[in-house]
């Protein structure tokens, strides 16, 4: 700490104990104590501050307006909204925005609500958030604090690397749109208050073009609260399978296992069990329930499979899950794969899964031919950030392979595409020598003394370990989470290591980082290329703003409101 005075650690600490109490109460079932806190957590200031923060700071649709045009506040207006801000809908309509669906025609619906509900949304989030996390089924991955893609790949390998299973590979069709809002509701089970408001907000309708429509089923996307909505609607899922089966059933003179197991991240999830008439009950259980939410499973994504073996002549083993491709591969009697000392005579791989790949190609090869006129270092600068987020999502993965096709792809694409467009007459000798070098210890590299791209290969491949059982941001165990938040697929070396250096706390205001808190590197110095691990520190993004000041700093804004 630097002394300074910072109002942010004083309404961080008192809103994270009002939240760890929530999830405790919940978690001993004690729902009036839980109901007491919530409605204290919703009217303290500390609380209204940080759900400001997160929707007019944090959220990266923070310059997106809704139907009464408000974006971008300024640090008055936000403090404004703060002393304002209460729960109740304000009863306008969300504004209607389309998409494009990643690699596909289709395009995606997004609900914006204005400013005012989102902060509002963030507030009931914060207060109802902890008590569900406390009920939630272990295996839900999506949309949760501290969970992510790659815990849900991870439980999958770990259901199949022993013991090959069938697959029902499932998706829910229109999840968001269609689920009832009677039934929603119900499953809420909250006080009045709360039911009254978010029922205004499924209400409230929406402006597609200019003209209004109602709403009459399910929860717009794109607002604050509807993952946690959407979650809570399909809690109960896994449990209503898991349920329907005995504990272990007796094959011979052995007794094995034989509940299946349920993975969900949001809308999509997958059962997995070692007998397929079984498999085939719990795609009944789940349709009829998903039936009660008037949600059905979308036939074209719905098919079963299975890990090691072909069930059908068109059927491939394995399935395509979260851009992951997860199958079971037979080995030879001398290389026979084992898994926890077991021979078992096969070995699971996860790998990016084939459309993946070829999207991922298609971007660049679109990105190079569209850059054909610009300079080698403005067209590095448009592939590096396309090439580091994709090789951090897969980096988890089996993927050394498929990183070094896609580096050879990548040679002749910039070869041909576009050096040797820029230079028709030019001989691939002196291209090369123009546009290439050779850097110590590494094969042919596209850049210069300055900047290079990147490549596929040079991306190491990490393990992910997959987050304990029912571990929550919420239980107080911030040793645990504060050594995994470095540890996430896609975070820095810098960061991992100024993370490690302070031990999981912000350098500025002395609090340890949640899970989905945004982080940032601060140069001491202020000279952004000095990048020795003494001269950097990890700090919260608002807290990068609180020292650098200028106008987005509250306090010089006041002084200077007050001066005027």
């Amino acid at each position: 700490m630097n002394g300074r005075i910072y109002p942010g650690r004083k309404f961080r600490l008192k809103s994270s104990s009002s939240i760890h109490r929530i999830y405790q109460a919940s978690l001993s079932g004690n729902i009036k104590k839980v109901h007491r806190l919530q409605r204290l957590l919703t009217k303290s200031w500390y609380a209204k501050c940080l759900a400001v923060r997160r929707v007019t700071q944090e959220n990266q649709g923070k310059k997106t307006a809704g139907v009464d045009g408000i974006k971008s506040l300024t640090p008055i207006q936000r403090i404004n909204m703060v002393n304002t801000l209460e729960i109740k809908a304000s009863r306008l309509p969300t504004r209607r925005v389309w998409i494009p669906k990643p690699g596909k025609d289709e395009k995606r619906p997004l609900g914006i609500p204005v400013m005012r509900d989102r902060a509002t949304q963030a507030l009931l989030k914060l207060a109802l958030e902890p008590e569900w996390e406390a009920k939630f089924e272990p295996n839900s991955y999506g949309f949760r604090p501290g969970r992510s893609t790659h815990d849900a790949v991870v439980a999958i390998h770990t259901a199949i690397c022993q013991k090959a299973k069938y697959v029902l590979d499932a998706d829910i069709a229109k999840c968001f749109d269609k689920i009832k809002h009677q039934k929603l509701l119900e499953g809420l089970n909250t006080f009045p208050t709360f039911k009254r408001v978010i029922r205004d907000w499924l209400k409230t309708g929406v402006i597609d073009q200019g003209k209004l429509f109602p709403t009459e089923e399910g929860t717009p996307q794109g607002g604050v609260i509807s993952p946690l909505l959407a979650n809570i609607a399909l809690h109960g899922l896994e449990t209503k399978i898991t349920n329907a089966f005995p504990t272990t059933i007796k094959i011979g003179d052995k007794w094995h296992s034989w509940k299946p197991q349920v993975i969900r991240y949001a809308d999509d999830f997958v059962i997995l069990h070692p007998d397929r008439q079984s498999l085939e009950k719990c795609k009944e259980i789940a349709s009829n329930w998903l039936a009660e939410l008037d949600l059905e499973l979308k036939p074209s994504k719905t098919r079963i499979t299975h890990t090691l073996n072909k069930i059908e002549e068109n059927n491939e083993p394995g399935f395509d899950f979260l851009g992951f491709n997860i199958r079971s591969y037979p080995v030879g009697k001398n290389n026979c794969g084992k898994n926890n000392g077991i021979k078992t005579g096969f070995k699971t791989l996860v790998k990016p899964a084939k459309e993946k790949v070829k999207t991922h190609y298609r971007k660049m090869a679109a990105k190079i031919n569209q850059c054909r006129p610009a300079t080698q270092d403005e067209l590095i600068m448009q592939l590096i950030p396309i090439i580091t987020g994709w090789c951090n999502y897969y980096s988890t993965a089996c993927s050394k392979e498929t990183f070094v096709e896609l580096d050879h792809k990548l040679f002749w694409k910039l070869f041909r595409g576009w050096a040797k467009f820029r230079h028709p007459k030019k001989s691939g000798k002196w291209i090369a020598r123009k546009y290439w070098h050779i850097q110590k210890h590494k094969n042919w590299t596209f850049g210069n003394d300055i900047l290079v791209l990147p490549k596929h290969s040079n991306f190491k491949i990490t393990r992910h370990i997959k987050v304990k059982g029912n571990s929550s941001p919420y239980d107080g165990n911030w040793t645990y989470w504060s050594k995994r938040r470095g540890e996430y697929p896609g975070i820095s070396k810098k960061v991992t290591i100024t993370l490690k250096k302070q031990k999981g706390k912000c350098a500025e205001c002395g609090l340890n980082f949640y899970p989905d808190d945004l982080i940032e590197i601060h140069h001491k110095n202020g000279n952004h290329r000095d990048n020795r691990l003494d001269n950097l520190v990890a700090v919260h993004l608002h807290c990068h703003d609180q020292i650098h000041g200028g106008k987005g700093n509250l306090s010089t804004q006041l002084s200077t409101n007050d001066n005027g």
